[in-house]
C-alpha cells in the first residue's frame, strides 16, 4: 500500500519498519496497522484541523489547561496560531489520558509513544488475531453481558478516581478482546473537577453502556451505577476498589422556587440600596 504522508517521518526515523494496512478511518483520525521490529501495533494519524470542526469540542474543552499565557490568548482570539495550538492540545489530551489510564489499571490500548503527531499503541485483536470487533458488533450471552458491564463500570470508576471522564463512551468505542472489553478513543476526555457538564457526561457514558448490554441482560436497565458513583465521588468516598450496587435513591423533594426568587429579589434590593448610597456619597 502507499505510505500515508503522516507515517513517512516515522519510517524515515526508524520508529516503525512497515505500514501493513489501514485499520479504520474516522472524522478525527485514521488508524493503521504497522510493524515496529517484531511487534505489530497501531498508528493513529490525526487529520488536519482544516478537515474538522472545533464547534462540537467546546463542551469538552472547558476546564482544560492551556500550556502558556501566549497560547491561551491565541486560543481565546481564535487566531491561526490559536487554532494550531488548540489542535495540538486536542491530540496531547488523548496521549496524556492514555498513559494516565493505563497506569491506573483501566483496560485501554497500551501506549507505545507519540512521534511527529502520531500516536502508537497496542493493536487489540480477537482470538484469531484479527482486529477486535466493537461491542455493538457482537452477540453476548446474558452472563457475559453482566461480566462485561461489571468490568466496564469498574473501569469508569477507575477513570473517575483519576479525574477523567471519557465523555463519548458507547458501544462504538469499546473493543471486545478475548479477555474482555477495552475502551478506546480519548481526545474528548474531560476533567471531572473542571467541567460543569462532567456529571451529565458521566451519566451519559454509563447509561450508554447499560443500554447496550441490557439487550442481552434486561435487568441492567434498572441499575443506576452512574448516579451512585457520582454521589460517592462528590462525597470523596469513591475509590478504585469501590464495589457499587447499582442502586440509587433519587431526591424527589420539590424545589421551593418561591423562596429562591425571594432570596434573589432581596439580594437585588440590597445591591440597589448600596449603589444608591455610593451615588449619594459621590454627589456630596
Amino acid at each position: 500500500m502507499k505510505t500515508p504522508k503522516g507515517l513517512q517521518p516515522l519510517l524515515d526515523d526508524g520508529v516503525i519498519d512497515e505500514v501493513l494496512r489501514p485499520l479504520k478511518s474516522g472524522k478525527e483520525a485514521s488508524v493503521y496497522v504497522v510493524r515496529a521490529g517484531d511487534a505489530v501495533i497501531c498508528a493513529k494519524v490525526y487529520k488536519d484541523m482544516a478537515q474538522r470542526s472545533f464547534q462540537a469540542r467546546v463542551q469538552y474543552q472547558e476546564g482544560r489547561k492551556v500550556r502558556g499565557s501566549r497560547q491561551a490568548r491565541a486560543v481565546g482570539k481564535a487566531s491561526k496560531f490559536g487554532r494550531r495550538q488548540q489542535e495540538e492540545d486536542w491530540k496531547n489530551t488523548e496521549v496524556d489520558a492514555l498513559y494516565k489510564l493505563a497506569a491506573a489499571g483501566v483496560c485501554v490500548p497500551q501506549p507505545h509513544g507519540y512521534f511527529n503527531g502520531v500516536l502508537l499503541m497496542s493493536l487489540i485483536t480477537d482470538e484469531a488475531g484479527f482486529s477486535a470487533p466493537r461491542l455493538g458488533e457482537v452477540e453476548l450471552t446474558a452472563d457475559t453481558a453482566r461480566t462485561y458491564h461489571a468490568r466496564l463500570i469498574r473501569d469508569v470508576v477507575r477513570m473517575l478516581c483519576v479525574d477523567v471522564i471519557h465523555g463519548d463512551l458507547s458501544e462504538y468505542n469499546v473493543l471486545v478482546a478475548p479477555d474482555g472489553p477495552v475502551i478506546i478513543d480519548f481526545p474528548q476526555v474531560v476533567s471531572a473537577a473542571g467541567n460543569n457538564a462532567a456529571r451529565a457526561m458521566l451519566l451519559r457514558d454509563v447509561h450508554n453502556l447499560r443500554d447496550t448490554l441490557s439487550r442481552f441482560a434486561p435487568e441492567l436497565l434498572h441499575t443506576y451505577h452512574g448516579e451512585e458513583m457520582w454521589a460517592l465521588h462528590e462525597r470523596g468516598e469513591l475509590t478504585p476498589d469501590t464495589v457499587l450496587t447499582g442502586k440509587f435513591v433519587f431526591d424527589e423533594h420539590q424545589a421551593d422556587v418561591r423562596a429562591v426568587m425571594l432570596s434573589i429579589e432581596d439580594a437585588r434590593q440590597e445591591a440597589l440600596i448600596r449603589q444608591q448610597g455610593r451615588d449619594a456619597a459621590e454627589q456630596d
